[in-house]
């Protein structure tokens, strides 16, 4: 009997101990505006479908934050050959919350004229400029309207990997000749590839992409991939991103390090032509803004017993 209440005693101290709390200082970061913008266009549609999710970064463990923006404003048109920084032939787009607290921008269908903008109104080249306005300060992006190719054929295979459960998609595409064209695959669940045409151009690309278990694939699970065209800025900013996050996690979450993107802050910069900040070169939004053609197609997985 002492030897059961001698076991008891230890045990009360053991689980005593356990409760002792430690305290871990967490790196305090300034909250910065994160900025859900990458609009994909289908060419059959009418308008582009713009729609701009803006929000704020949190402390650790924290989910992000609505932003609150007083104004944002897109402006686009093809460069002046001779200045670039003028548009011609374009127009501007008035955006406004869908909902209030939602953090979704919009074009503005309250005002005057119709603020939507036609895909038949645009080229592949033309710039796009985003100016944000909060309460404090004023952003800026540019972007250029790039295109994409059609996904020729999603097919399932039967390789895997390493644990042997995984499950394959062959994806097929053609890439154009005569120009150095950047992509990027959106896989679905969250996961995202860069490829560039280095090695391809022109010519059918075929790769496999490995879904992991865990995703909860079966049959008649359906896969949707999107092939979207990406500037040489666009590919880089997804690369980092994607090497960050592990490629477990969508573009727009804040990823373990800062990643930047392509939009400024330009609060005091007298020069409207010349967004140069030089001087705060720390002071930026996370996210990207872009203006990119997309391809989609699915694949409805119809055996997956081998995996």
């Amino acid at each position: 009997m002492n030897r059961y209440i001698l076991i008891l005693i230890t045990g009360i101290i053991f689980l005593a101990s356990c409760e002792d709390v430690i305290d871990v200082e967490l790196p305090e970061n300034e909250p910065r505006l994160i900025v859900n913008g990458v609009i994909r266009v289908d060419e059959t549609k009418e308008f582009l479908p713009i729609e701009i999710l803006f929000t704020e970064s949190s402390s650790f463990f924290e989910e992000n934050t609505i932003a609150s923006i007083e104004s944002a404003i897109i402006y686009y048109g093809t460069p002046n050959l001779d200045a670039p920084e003028i548009l011609e032939g374009g127009g501007v787009s008035n955006l406004i919350e869908l909902e209030p607290g939602s953090g979704i921008w919009v074009p503005d269908p309250t005002f005057d004229s119709d603020q939507r903008i036609r895909i038949s109104n645009i080229n592949e080249g033309d710039v796009f400029q985003l100016i944000i306005e909060t309460n404090y300060e004023q952003y800026f992006a540019t972007t250029t309207y790039v295109k994409s190719v059609p996904i020729d054929s999603l097919e399932q295979g039967d390789q895997t990997l390493f644990s042997g459960d995984e499950t394959e998609v062959i994806v097929t595409f053609t890439d154009r000749a005569g120009s150095d064209d950047y992509y990027v695959l959106d896989l679905d669940f969250g996961e995202y590839l860069v490829t560039e045409d280095k090695f391809y151009q022109g010519q059918t690309f075929v790769f496999s992409y490995f879904y992991e278990n865990n995703l909860g694939l079966n049959t008649s699970s359906v896969i949707e991939i999107s092939l979207l065209g990406a500037d040489k800025t666009f590919f880089n900013y997804m690369n980092q991103i994607i090497v960050q996050s592990g490629g477990d996690q969508g573009p727009f979450q804040t990823p373990a390090a800062t990643v930047r993107g392509n939009i400024i802050n330009i609060t005091g910069i007298d020069n409207d032509e010349v967004f140069d900040n030089v001087e705060r070169s720390d002071n930026f939004a996370l996210g990207y803004f872009a203006i990119v053609e997309e391809y989609k197609d699915s694949i409805v997985i119809t055996d997956n017993e081998t995996n």
